[in-house]
């Protein structure tokens, strides 16, 4: 199938299904999504990004408002206008998806990856949702597919890392991702060029942050990259009462007396450092929790769509939704990481061994009431690392995405959200699973058909 083609197809098989529950499933937004579309609202009006008080705020990021809001001002903000924006960036991803994969297999399996970003229940689901994640992830698939295609170029890697800048404005730990661009397409290089490049990709991704910076430092009571939410964030990972997810904060915890929201994150940031301090061991001991309060389950977007609409989503409907979106998610992540080993061959009996290893793994995790998966993405990272001359430079910049999610919810908090920005990768990995033509990878462009 012609490039083209296959792109178009992805794109309207991701579009309509994301149309369809767009129109038909949203209400109102709640939960985080109230404070976004607020911040949209007010950037639509010309008034700045502006909170429940009506004074400039940056506690959540500005990036996913600014979207919104510039949306609302072109067509302005009715009920339907911020889940079809959300609609024609999922169908972008699902592109992104399938023109990114070429460069790590055959356009058929590129094909699968993107039909599977189009039609992964969970994320078909999110379209009706003001929430930020298939958005942050559409950027840095974007900035990985330019890195891929352009980044040979002098100025390639320049542009990947400004799209990917602009992904940091919606979701700041994106910022993570930007030394590992130097990775597509071509993979491991020498170490010296790689740090370099990464350095020069991670200083022009800042330089697009920068004037956002600036106004926070102008308007705000203090200096604050993006948002200020850190602080808080660490606090309620660390807390006597953490409990590895989402629990509020308030003035009985500590931070009684603040007058500003920068002088606020910061001291819950120093609070969690002391947290942390006084009982290290505890801390650490929330990691498993915290990642599979990650991994573990899929269910956020149906708890919002119940609380958005309760009685178009009774307590049965909600279970199915949950159990079709967490077993979705699952397979998906068993399936990704069988897209990091080589292919089986029968002339390397030994070759076996680690498919056979992790299929044990996501084995015991399925038929385990508690579905402990969270130890797939662990090993998906580690098996990428041992092979990170073999791979190419698409996958090993997929296992880097799984290990910057990873590394950020083991130190913070976790929530079954924060994994959608990876569906995307595993998607991709999962369509490389069982290839047994290594030689599929690419090294300096799209691998060929087949």
């Amino acid at each position: 199938m012609r490039t083209a083609a296959a792109s178009a197809a992805v794109f309207v098989a991701a579009l309509l299904p994301r149309l369809y529950v767009a129109l038909a499933w949203t209400r109102e937004p709640v939960w985080d999504g109230h404070y976004y579309d607020i911040g949209a609202r007010s950037i639509a009006a010309g008034l700045g990004y502006v909170g429940t008080s009506g004074g400039a705020w940056c506690h959540y990021p500005v990036g996913y408002s600014g979207l919104l809001g510039g949306a609302y001002a072109l067509f302005g903000d009715g009920r339907f206008t911020g889940p079809l924006l959300n609609a024609a960036l999922g169908a972008l991803l699902a592109v992104a998806v399938f023109r990114l994969a070429l460069y790590a297999t055959s356009e058929r399996r590129a094909l699968i990856a993107g039909m599977l970003v189009a039609l992964l229940p969970g994320l078909v689901i999110y379209t009706p949702l003001l929430m930020t994640e298939p958005a942050a992830a559409t950027f840095v698939v974007l900035a990985a597919w330019l890195a891929a295609a352009l980044g040979h170029r002098r100025w390639g890697l320049a542009a990947a890392a400004a799209v990917l800048g602009l992904g940091i404005l919606i979701r700041p730990q994106s910022l993570l991702c930007a030394p590992l661009l130097p990775l597509l397409p071509q993979g491991a290089a020498p170490l010296r060029k790689l740090i370099a490049r990464g350095a020069a990709a991670t200083g022009v991704a800042i330089l697009v942050v920068l004037p956002w910076t600036y106004r926070n430092c102008r308007v705000m009571d203090g200096c604050a990259f993006v948002s200020t939410n850190a602080g808080w964030n660490l606090a309620i990972g660390a807390f006597p009462r953490a409990t590895g997810r989402f629990s509020g904060l308030s003035g009985d915890d500590g931070c009684r007396i603040v007058t500003g929201q920068v002088q606020q994150d910061r001291c819950w940031m120093r609070m969690g450092l002391s947290w942390i301090a006084a009982d290290p061991g505890r801390w650490l001991g929330l990691v498993d929790d915290k990642l599979a309060y990650t991994f573990d389950h899929e269910s956020f977007a149906i708890g919002y769509l119940g609380e958005a609409d309760p009685t178009a989503w009774p307590e049965e409907r909600k279970r199915l939704g949950r159990g079709v979106a967490s077993w979705s998610h699952r397979a998906l992540l068993a399936l990704a990481t069988f897209g990091v080993v080589p292919g089986p061959s029968r002339k390397r009996p030994a070759s076996l061994l680690t498919p056979v290893a992790l299929g044990l793994v996501a084995f015991y995790a399925a038929a385990t009431p508690t579905h402990p998966f969270w130890p797939l993405a662990i090993l998906l990272v580690l098996v990428a690392a041992l092979r990170v001359r073999a791979l190419d430079g698409v996958r090993l910049f997929a296992a880097g995405q799984v290990l910057t999610v990873a590394l950020t919810h083991a130190v913070f908090f976790g929530e079954d959200r924060y994994h959608m920005v990876l569906t995307p990768w595993l998607a991709l990995l999962a369509a490389c699973a069982f290839d047994r033509d290594e030689a599929n990878r690419a090294l300096g462009g799209p691998a060929p058909s087949g």
